[in-house]
């Protein structure tokens, strides 16, 4: 898959707490943490998205569909 590049600026006690995630092994390199990041905080809002008035295991239906259509892994979310 291709990737843009994007440049960001956090402050330095941030990418502290990045570097110690990076250096347990959790992630492997700054890149991935901040990917994994910002994937769950997308992932969050489609969720977080759904309405408790209407039924709700239709709506994850239809936002799965939508993901799947867009190519994303839908094991990786499970997996979260």
């Amino acid at each position: 898959m291709v990737m843009d590049t994007l440049q960001i600026r956090i402050n330095k006690e941030l990418l502290k707490r990045v570097d110690v995630l990076v250096e347990s092994g959790f992630y492997s390199n700054r890149s991935d943490a901040i990917r994994d990041a910002v994937r769950r905080f997308v992932w969050g809002k489609e969720v977080g998205s759904i309405n408790n008035m209407d039924e709700s295991t239709g709506q994850v239906r239809n936002i799965r569909g939508k993901l799947s259509e867009d190519n994303i892994n839908l094991d990786e979310i499970n997996n979260l």
